[in-house]
């Protein structure tokens, strides 16, 4: 009997998708994603959130005391569907090239 009835992409969003798979995330429920968008600095970062917003899209600027990297974290309620979280990630990905920032991953909280 295959425990993994679903098949998943072999990229790495594919691979993420399967690890919350196995973890019994439900991939009939809306799940909280988060994403992640790095960009080079606070100005950076504001432009893209204030870009970001515009879109609808609900997100917050955060450096990370130990790196000192700054990260843009978005919010977005969502099925988990490869096709939509790729295409999530290009739309991210086109609204803060022109600030320096680019999509660097996606997460969901996992009980």
């Amino acid at each position: 009997m295959n425990l993994f009835p679903i098949k998943f992409p072999k990229d790495e969003d594919g691979q993420v998708l399967k690890m919350l798979y196995k973890e019994g995330v439900d991939f009939k429920q809306l799940q909280n994603v988060d994403l992640f968008i790095s960009v080079p600095d606070k100005k950076s970062g504001e432009a893209v959130l204030k870009a970001l917003s515009e879109e609808g899209f609900h997100c917050e600027v955060e450096q990370d005391d130990e790196t000192e990297e700054w990260t843009c974290f978005c919010y977005v309620k969502m099925l988990l569907i490869h096709e939509d979280i790729v295409n999530i990630q290009k739309r991210l990905d086109e609204l803060s090239k022109p600030y320096g920032g680019y999509t660097d991953g996606w997460g969901v909280m996992v009980d």
